[in-house]
């Protein structure tokens, strides 16, 4: 039992902000995952530091220096301004939702995964860390191809000269493209190696330069004065192009002209421009809202931190790009601002100025990204979701910094940088990022949709409404942008959620899918009014009671044929007496009879219970076992009879080499159960020289009891004979047989009747098993028991009365007709002693009272005769269904109630034995 001192808090995703102790450990709540140990991430950064800096230059990034004049040039200010309010409209929903997660709890390394994986479980939270961290991957590629194309505006040569000019000594084309890219990469990677601390101390900095720059430029639209420019670029193999563009200083007409759209040509891709390309183009300026996110290892309180410097970032950043936007339209003519996308430098009062902000600001958003991405690697591989592949990337160095996994992203950027141009690649990183927003988005919305008690973020100002407008509308420009890029990232999305659920990954995060299937299972459960259940509808609802699986698994295994989508329960009672015990012993147990069920592949549940004896514990079972309208109304047991069992898990291979149960596709999801564990649990099967765990007595009484609380019941016999799963399948049921024989055979008086509830019942259930799709191919037949005093006539007119009752049933069965003179003659007078059945007219007094019939004396010759007459004509059926009779009323006749139906069934092969209570058949729409 736990120890009630321990810790409320144990794991560290709920762990108190800001003890380091536990927020750095790893992702399951140990240290294991982390060769640094738990101080390996020393938490420094504060909210200005570790949030609002990166988040702003990240925002800025390439956009704000060289794809303003893209924007308003190609969109116009009225729907540049429609993709801005747009842009940030989406990721202002996306932050409301990052704002509510970080504050529900710790939240460690690895940002925007670890807020998805830890709401959405494994499967979800890891497919969508990866894609996210590919999307950090592009976007770090499209902030390199955009220095480098800075660094080409002022050091490259012109097109088509040959030689050096002053400044421009660099040449130009694809390959030096790449070439410079990688120097750039290979700087951010040093940088990076050496920590992220340094990058943090020097980020501010930037931004003090980006602003600077940023100021030069407004300041400079009141200074400068009106200018004209010839822009040339090549247009073919041996064309120049040659642009007459114009700076006007603040003017009503330039306004005017650049209110509306004028899409064209881009000069850098040599395509036409639509308003889904450059909104993608633009919306790269808003992917860094999670900047701050992702250095959430690093953050002093990351709960407190990552709300408000988001959100104090993001409404800095919106002024800014709208009072520039407004500001560019009203000065510079729609030529220079398509045809010169680092016009900000021709314009400018001292133009190094805009440079020096240009290179600051994507270096820094490009080392922003690398930083990012590294972590969501480092933290995706101590969760151990991918295996092997990225099992290096949980190395990290004795200061914490995961070197390993920079190194990894470093290379996959390094492969990004072979685009070319950034606005290639523009439209792919924006998808990734909606689609990673979107995610953030679903997180949020299952947590407040499960109604968990234990979601109680500080950030108040969201709903569900935010959380589900955030997701269609990510998902919405997905499409608009690039409908190619959407389906394909779904695709992948998808192949990797299978992936991950094929290695069922373990962890101890919670899953909310968990939460929301029990926020729906209690309000169906209360719609589900016993008061309105009605015949038609009918279906069973079992309480196996099972004493060792390992003597039962085929047993199980049929059960759960014949269920036919009703309730399933397995029963197990432990004997004890809780007042003489330290705790409850039964509790720990149910991992082990849960994987079993795993290993089975069964659908059903456990309930377990403690009691003095086996008898009371089936009461307790049978009247508190579900919940509502699901409630079992069938006991099933085994047959008690002194038969050594076999032990199945030496025979399955699921048990006995460990190769995954049936369902399980070998994953690792055991929940802390392993086979040799499992193994152990159960005892080993009963040997000849060991007693029963419950008396004759018992056993007739738990029957007895069964019957007077209104339920049918099963008793299941060599079910260890019914042939395995692989052989069904093999012989998929074409020469399988399921006889039944709905008389009771020790009243040989009752075959008169052909349609009491008993027999209905027994009918229903072969049929139950007939649709089963393991047995659907199997045969039925049904056994009419005749005399010959009755004659020729007499047989045909229970033959065709039995064959109306059928097809108004809709069961499809052959009628077998079965002469039984000799065996009748047996019995010996047995039959007037036979008390009134209440199969005959319901379930009656004696179905839900105490009285049960007297035991009729028969003989040893009668017994021997019915067991050859079953075994003449059904000893090569698959399973058997025969009708149980009324247990004794005294319990002193319980030996011989049994021993008469042991008699009956002796060496038949799998046999049901059938006591039905309920009215289960209609002939009714």
């Amino acid at each position: 039992m736990s120890d009630e001192r321990t810790a409320l808090l144990i794991h560290s995703v709920y762990s108190v902000a800001g003890d380091s102790a536990m927020s750095d450990s790893g992702p399951q709540g140990t240290d294991a995952g982390n060769p640094g140990g738990p101080t390996a991430t020393p938490r420094s950064l504060n909210t200005f530091f570790g949030v609002i800096v990166p988040t702003v230059l990240s925002m800025f990034s390439i956009v704000l220096f060289l794809r303003t004049g893209f924007v308003v040039g190609h969109a116009g200010l009225l729907q540049g301004l429609l993709m801005l309010a747009v842009a940030y409209f989406i990721i202002s929903l996306t932050i409301l939702s990052i704002c509510a997660i970080s504050t529900n709890g710790a939240v460690e390394g690895g940002g925007a995964y670890f807020m998805i994986s830890r709401c959405l479980g494994p499967e979800f939270g890891g497919s969508i860390g990866l894609m996210f961290y590919l999307a950090k991957v592009c976007a770090c590629g499209v902030y390199v191809l955009g220095l480098v194309e800075a660094i080409l505006d002022i050091f490259g040569r012109e097109p088509g000269a040959t030689v050096s000019e002053g400044l421009r000594v660099l040449p130009q084309g694809y390959w030096y493209t790449v070439l410079y890219s990688a120097v750039v990469l290979l700087l951010c990677l040093v940088v990076c190696l050496v920590g992220a601390h340094i990058y943090s101390r020097a980020s501010f900095l930037i931004l003090l330069v980006v602003t600077v720059s940023l100021l030069s430029v407004f300041i400079s639209t009141f200074i400068v004065r009106p200018r004209h420019f010839l822009i040339s670029h090549e247009c073919g193999a041996n064309r120049t192009c040659v642009y007459n563009a114009s700076y006007t200083g603040y003017n009503s007409t330039t306004l005017r002209s650049n209110l509306g759209p004028g899409y064209s040509r881009d000069y850098s891709t040599n395509t036409v421009m639509s308003f889904a390309t450059v909104f993608a183009v633009m919306f790269t300026s808003c992917t860094g809202i999670m900047a701050g996110a992702n250095m959430s290892g690093e953050l002093k309180n990351p709960s407190v931190a990552i709300p408000w410097g988001t959100i104090s970032a993001v409404l800095y950043t919106f002024t800014v790009y709208t009072v520039l936007f407004i500001v560019v339209s009203s000065t510079c003519d729609r030529s220079l601002l398509t045809q010169d996308y680092g016009f900000f430098q021709r314009i400018n009062v001292w133009p190094p100025f805009v440079i020096i902000g240009v290179y600051c600001a994507s270096l820094s958003a490009a080392m922003c990204a690398l930083i990012g991405a590294s972590r969501i690697l480092h933290a995706l591989a101590l969760d151990q979701l991918f295996g092997l592949p990225l099992a290096p990337a949980a190395i990290t160095s004795k200061s914490g910094n995961p070197w390993v996994s920079v190194v990894y992203t470093w290379a996959l950027v390094q492969c990004v940088v072979f685009a070319g141009q950034l606005n290639f690649i523009a439209s792919l990183v924006t998808v990734f990022y909606l689609l990673a927003y979107a995610a953030v988005d679903l997180a949020c919305l299952a947590l407040e949709w499960a109604s968990a008690p234990n979601f109680r973020p500080t950030f108040q100002f969201f709903s569900w409404h935010t959380c589900l407008l955030g997701i269609l509308s990510c998902l919405v420009m997905m499409f608009v942008i690039n409908p190619f890029y959407s389906s394909a990232s779904i695709v992948l999305l998808l192949l990797l959620l299978l992936f991950l659920h094929y290695r069922s990954p373990t962890s101890s995060w919670g899953y909310v899918s968990q939460a929301l299937i029990f926020h729906q299972v209690r309000k169906y459960l209360l719609m589900l009014d016993v008061r309105k259940e009605h015949v038609k509808f009918w279906r069973p609802q079992v309480l196996l009671m099972v004493a060792n699986p390992r003597s039962s698994c085929q047993l199980i295994t049929f059960v759960n044929q014949m269920k036919k989508g009703g309730l399933y329960v397995l029963g197990h009672v432990q004997l004890g007496d809780l007042d003489s015990l330290p705790s409850d012993p039964v509790q720990p147990q149910y991992n082990f009879w849960l994987s079993l069920v795993d290993k089975l592949g069964v659908k059903a549940f456990v309930d377990l219970t403690l009691s003095p004896s086996v008898r009371q514990g089936t009461q307790h079972l049978l009247r508190i076992t579900g919940l509502g309208g699901m409630k079992p109304n069938t006991l099933v047991l085994g047959f008690y009879d002194n038969c050594v069992p076999d032990d199945y898990f030496l025979q399955d291979p699921a048990f006995s080499q460990g190769t995954g149960g049936h369902k399980d596709g070998g994953g690792g999801d055991n929940f802390g159960v392993d086979l040799p564990s499992l193994q152990a649990h159960f005892p080993p099967v009963r040997d000849v020289e060991t007693p029963h765990c419950l008396s004759v007595e018992e056993y007739v009484g738990i029957i007895s009891d069964a019957i007077k609380m209104g339920k049918n019941v099963c008793l299941g016999r060599y079910f260890y004979q019914l042939e395995g799963e692989s052989n069904a399948v093999k012989n998929d049921g074409v020469e399988r047989t399921i006889d039944v024989w709905p008389l009771d055979l020790l009243q040989p008086g009752s075959s008169s009747s052909y349609v009491d509830v008993c027999s209905l019942f027994l009918l229903q259930m072969a049929c139950v098993l007939n649709m089963s799709n393991r047995w659907r191919r199997a045969r039925m037949r049904i056994f009419l028991c005749v005399e010959a005093a009755l004659g020729d006539q007499g047989w045909m007119a229970k033959e065709e009365t039995l064959r109306d009752l059928l097809r108004k049933l809709r069961i499809r069965a052959t009628i077998k007709i079965v002469q039984w003179d000799a065996v009748v003659g047996l019995h010996g007078g047995g039959s007037e002693q036979r008390a009134p059945n209440p199969g005959d007219g319901g379930v009656g007094e004696e179905g839900l009272g105490g009285g049960a019939r007297a035991l009729p004396h028969l003989s040893e010759s009668f017994l021997t005769g019915v067991n050859g007459l079953l075994t003449e004509h059904s000893a090569h059926a698959a399973v058997r269904f025969l009708y149980l009779p009324r247990p004794p009323a005294a319990s002193s006749q319980s030996q011989q109630y049994l021993a008469q139906l042991e008699a009956v069934t002796h060496g038949l092969g799998p046999t049901l034995l059938i006591h039905g209570l309920t009215r289960v058949t209609c002939t009714e729409l």
